[in-house]
């Protein structure tokens, strides 16, 4: 059995468990209104003292079922272009998580772009870190962790259609979350101006529109990818509104606002 151990615990968030805990009790809002039904979520994934606050905004306002389909883009260059852990489990300091594997195998074989690969995910963090957040609010989740290294929209949107028609089949409920930050260290107001453009094209449910505002606008999502295939599954499961429910950059935090990195937590239904 496939074990993968963490990564970045120490790194990104705190080893300990309990020290853990009390970082995303402070960092987690007092969200008094009632969590809502998502299909999908486009959440941060820095370290929690810069993006957490995003994070944990997102997680805190949405019922979390037990399955969570997990995208992140590539930034170690290791396994396959889309890269889907099918079998094992991740240890982490809240506990271990299961794969779903059913719901893995079922996603690689209505895929033909992705492949069953387990190095992608070694060092990766974009995934890992949103584990501690979600284990937060619900323990025993399983998961299905997907890195996606490639700028293909064809195998992207073949991603997103394969997800949506597995979720149907499982027949369980199913959160998908979409790991990315957002513009990278330009000026505080250049970034929260070109992300606005990127946000706006996910709150149109519009996967096209992202690509092209991307690519055009040279903003620098390293998220734009994984945030194609959960748009397009979302809208696949009926998804028919999306709201921000937070944004802000690492100036707010540093007070630097010469070189930041933009977070944005967005909520999809």
């Amino acid at each position: 059995m496939m074990v993968r151990k963490p990564a970045v615990a120490g790194y990104f968030y705190p080893k300990d468990p309990i020290r853990l805990l009390e970082m995303i009790q402070n960092i987690a809002p007092k969200f008094k209104g009632r969590p809502t039904n998502a299909i999908a979520v486009v959440s941060p994934h820095a370290g929690y003292m810069y993006s957490g606050y995003v994070a944990a905004e997102v997680y805190s306002r949405v019922i979390i079922p037990e399955n969570i389909v997990i995208l992140g883009p590539n930034h170690t260059g290791l396994g396959a272009p889309i890269s889907v852990m099918n079998e094992g489990i991740w240890m982490m300091p809240l506990g271990e998580v299961s794969i779903n594997e059913e719901l893995a195998n079922s996603i690689l074989e209505k895929c033909s772009y992705a492949e069953a690969d387990y190095t992608a995910h070694l060092g990766e963090h974009s995934i890992e870190v949103q584990i501690p957040l979600i284990q937060y609010f619900r323990r025993d989740i399983k998961i299905v962790p997907i890195v996606i290294g490639t700028r293909n929209f064809t195998a992207c949107t073949e991603l997103g259609i394969a997800i949506a028609e597995s979720i149907k089949e499982l027949g369980e409920k199913t959160l998908i979350v979409a790991s990315t930050d957002f513009t990278h260290y330009e000026d505080h107001k250049t970034a929260a101006k070109k992300d606005e453009l990127a946000v706006s094209a996910i709150l149109k449910l519009n996967p096209a529109e992202l690509y092209r505002v991307v690519h055009e606008y040279d903003i620098t999502m390293c998220g734009v990818m994984p945030t194609v295939a959960t748009l397009t599954a979302a809208i696949e499961l009926g998804a028919t509104e999306a709201e921000l429910v937070k944004y802000m950059t690492s100036g707010d935090i540093t007070g630097d606002y010469q070189q930041v990195v933009g977070y944005a937590g967005i909520i999809i239904k």
